[in-house]
């Protein structure tokens, strides 16, 4: 990382400087640039070489002690410095079983998260629907308890890791109640669900859509109790919610970084791009959105870990800030490299392709806003 001075903001402890210098070094001997012909291989090798490194016991709690928000946004923003992927292996072994550490039995947590934090079972989180994005109480996915086994019947669409993952948890109707009172979690195996197709899209990574065809489970598999599910998946999603938002800071670092060393090497004549002041003032805007997503996010981290404090707006202030502002940051990039930024190999043009899809993704930035227009109007303080 080439400017650590951040970490000396009072949000942080020494072993979070420790770990930022520890993966550091890791990435630089271990993540490459090069964008992989088989992202499934890649993905897979990287959650590999993540457990053996010890890294996602980061990502996945033990089952006692929730993660620690601030070490998991650290670890999101310097992979995603490197590299787009190694983001995206790392954060889904903790999104995807995620419920199982907040919300799972004994058993479960003893069957999965040694395998999850070893990198020996790839995890995945299944809610969203062809016919609900970022609407998830109305999901039609049901389940139904037939004997001592759960049925599955539905559809699930847009599922990072969908078609290497091991196991799904899944969300399903299963009628306790109306809208979001009628969910329920489920741990399901990836031999009982059918991975009808797999979506292709900007910035490439494992992703699929998913059908369960009267898939069976054992009835010990739902996570928490019938009726639960909403409240489970939502819990899940807050407690990653920042470090969505770290990874796009990443994404920003990078590309500030790449346009400082492009302008100080173009040359406009006898000068260089740098030189120019339209170039010094988008330089400086970049920098700016980039120290206020990081106060943000790292506010917002430090307050989950400590706990005691509704951080609802803080969060969906820090995930909106920051894939917003680095969507301006990354395309002043690829502005300032001109015809180069939007050539194939060039990093600010996979930069952009990276970003785009994190203004959706747990919680599209509108989402956000609702969030926090109805923390004020209901008088939550600032």
């Amino acid at each position: 990382m080439a400017d650590q001075s951040f970490l000396a903001w009072p949000f942080f402890e020494e072993r979070h400087r420790q770990l930022a210098a520890e993966l550091q070094a890791w990435c630089g001997e271990n993540i490459h640039d090069a964008h992989p012909a088989d992202p499934d291989a890649a993905c897979k090798a990287l959650v590999r070489e993540y457990g053996r490194a010890g890294f996602l016991k980061l990502a996945v709690s033990d089952g006692k002690v929730r993660p620690d928000v601030r070490s998991l946004a650290l670890c999101r923003e310097i992979l995603a410095r490197h590299h787009g992927l190694a983001d995206f292996a790392f954060a889904m072994q903790g999104l995807g079983s995620g419920a199982i550490s907040l919300f799972g039995t004994v058993e479960q947590k003893r069957e999965w998260l040694p395998r999850v934090a070893s990198g020996e079972a790839i995890a995945a989180f299944a809610m969203t629907e062809p016919e609900c994005g970022s609407d998830a109480a109305n999901m039609a996915t049901s389940a139904m308890l037939d004997g001592n086994e759960w049925v599955l019947v539905g559809e699930k669409t847009y599922i990072s890791n969908g078609g290497i993952a091991d196991f799904y948890v899944t969300f399903a109707r299963t009628g306790e109640g109306e809208g979001a009172r009628g969910l329920s979690a489920f741990i399901v195996p990836a031999e009982s669900v059918t991975v009808e197709e797999r979506i292709e899209v900007i910035a490439p990574h494992p992703l699929a859509r998913l059908k369960y065809d009267n898939a069976r489970i054992p009835a010990d598999a739902i996570i928490g109790e019938p009726g639960e599910g909403f409240r489970i998946g939502m819990e899940t999603l807050n407690l990653f919610r920042v470090t969505v938002g770290a990874a796009a800071l990443g994404f920003a670092r990078r590309a500030l970084d790449e346009a400082l060393a492009w302008t100080k090497e173009r040359r406009l004549g006898s000068s260089t791009l740098a030189d120019n002041a339209v170039t010094q003032a988008k330089l400086a805007d970049m920098a700016l959105a980039i120290d206020a997503s990081a106060l943000l996010i790292y506010r917002a981290a430090w307050q989950q870990d400590e706990g005691g404090v509704d951080n609802r707006r803080a969060a969906a202030m820090a995930k909106l800030h920051a894939t917003e502002a680095a969507q301006s940051v990354i395309d002043d990039a690829v502005q300032l490299h001109g015809g180069a930024g939007v050539t194939r190999g060039v990093k600010v043009e996979e930069l952009y392709r990276d970003i785009r899809a994190l203004r959706i993704y747990e919680g599209a930035s509108e989402v956000q806003r609702q969030i926090i227009a109805r923390d004020l109007l209901k008088g939550g303080r600032a």
